[in-house]
């Protein structure tokens, strides 16, 4: 076995201890040390494949980024006939006042969901800043039933993951 390998697999078997104690963790604290490994692997990985420090770097800490943003989803429950109507009309309110070029700007970035804000119910984890559902500007409808708590709202224009759904959070839409 090369000495590469050997740290290579040395640092797994030392971040799988790690991740083994983070149960405990906040989902804001689990966020900073999963989007730390991934961005530390897809850096690792960039610059096996030929990119430059500076490059493998920035791949990095967009990746991280992206990883921490998906850990603040705290809960999930279906939602309400009064949240999905809520979640669809600011969602259809937000995507009507976008100009032609902004909705081409979406779809040459490939954005095709967005996160909508919607309302908190009895369902909402007491922690959730904010309860969220996802809509698709292709079908130009709600994407499932499914009502995301998250405990740390998102910025407006960043792209959050829900699940399978990498969306741009828009907030109220309004």
């Amino acid at each position: 076995m090369n000495a590469g390998t050997l740290k290579y697999s040395a640092l797994c078997t030392a971040i799988a201890l790690a991740v083994a104690g983070c149960e405990n963790l906040t989902p804001g604290e689990n966020a900073g040390v999963f989007g730390a490994a991934g961005g530390f692997a897809a850096s690792r990985i960039a610059q096996a494949a030929g990119l430059s420090s500076a490059e493998s770097l920035a791949t990095g800490v967009a990746v991280g980024a992206v990883v921490a943003a998906t850990v603040y989803v705290i809960a999930k429950h279906q939602a309400t006939e009064r949240q999905r109507r809520v979640a669809e009309q600011r969602a259809q309110v937000f995507y009507g006042r976008l100009s032609q070029e902004k909705k081409v700007t979406l779809k040459k970035k490939r954005v095709r969901y967005i996160a909508v804000d919607t309302e908190k119910n009895e369902k909402t984890s007491p922690k959730a800043k904010k309860s969220v559902m996802i809509w698709d500007t292709q079908s130009q409808q709600v994407v499932g039933n499914n009502v995301y708590d998250v405990e740390s709202t998102p910025q407006v224009g960043t792209t959050a993951k829900f699940e399978t759904y990498s969306a741009q959070y828009v907030g109220s839409g309004s």
